[in-house]
């Protein structure tokens, strides 16, 4: 008689991510400190530079419309920063191992928190800009740039959601991800998001009209407010086409690499 027990199937590829994404979904849930974070520190920045600083940038009252894109980015970069420590957590309680032994694609786990992560930031997004409106802002988009924006704002959750992913799976705990993903965070106030980068010193106009946020604010900003777009919109895409196939290339070597290691 024969005592060899049948090998068990590979979960599908669509089952598996589906699991994982309902996953990461209810730890999301479960953390509601996080998310209200990652809504009420944008909209807190905004009433702060509309309400405070506004009047001296600009006494005509216009401010709240150049400023609310770069708030709408400061909100999807802080709430895609969390997905560092969630993967970092992961990576550290010994969760990864138990799902290496399993007939299943363990890298799932991440696309897992990716896919979250973009839906979760997508909804404080929008409450974001819903609380912008309450506030004085007054797009002139049509409803074809209204598409353009949003396609480029989840663009651009999406890109940084995998580098932040990237982050946590190479740290070595879940308070080294927060660290090292926070310093992202200040890439919007080193661009156009808050001034206009002609009024930066020369030496930093440079860095600020050259690095990825300016593009994918002024993008934004011109799509939502009239603002000439340029080519901006290519640089917004290009950088944030470029920046995710690298970070899913990161993410996909560095989990590899970890693992041949245990």
């Amino acid at each position: 008689m024969n005592d060899l027990q049948p090998i068990p199937k590979p979960a599908s590829f669509a089952a598996t991510n589906a699991v994982f994404i309902g996953r990461s979904i209810l730890h999301s849930l479960r953390n509601i400190e996080s998310l209200l974070m990652a809504i009420m520190l944008p909209i807190m920045l905004m009433l702060l530079f509309t309400y405070v600083f506004g009047g001296a940038i600009d006494p005509s009252g216009d401010y709240v419309n150049y400023v609310v894109p770069g708030i709408i980015l400061l909100c999807a970069g802080f709430g895609s920063s969390s997905t560092a420590v969630d993967v970092a957590t992961d990576m550290t309680n010994g969760i990864i191992d138990r799902f290496r032994t399993m007939p299943i694609r363990s890298i799932s786990v991440i696309t897992g928190h990716v896919a979250a992560s973009l839906i979760r930031n997508s909804l404080a997004t929008c409450m974001v800009i819903g609380v912008a409106l309450l506030v004085g802002f007054r797009p002139s988009a049509n409803m074809l740039e209204w598409l353009g924006a949003l396609g480029v704002i989840v663009l651009f959750i999406l890109t940084f959601t995998w580098l932040f992913a990237a982050i946590g799976i190479v740290t070595g705990s879940p308070s080294a991800a927060s660290g090292y993903g926070f310093a992202l965070l200040f890439l919007p106030y080193l661009s156009s998001a808050f001034v206009p980068t002609s009024t930066m010193p020369a030496w930093l106009q440079g860095f600020a009209n050259h690095q990825p946020i300016t593009p994918v604010i002024e993008t934004i900003r011109g799509l939502l407010t009239g603002t000439p777009v340029m080519d901006n919109g290519w640089w917004a895409i290009g950088w944030c086409a470029a920046l995710l196939v690298i970070a899913i290339g990161w993410c996909s070597l560095a989990f590899r690499r970890i693992g041949g290691k245990r």
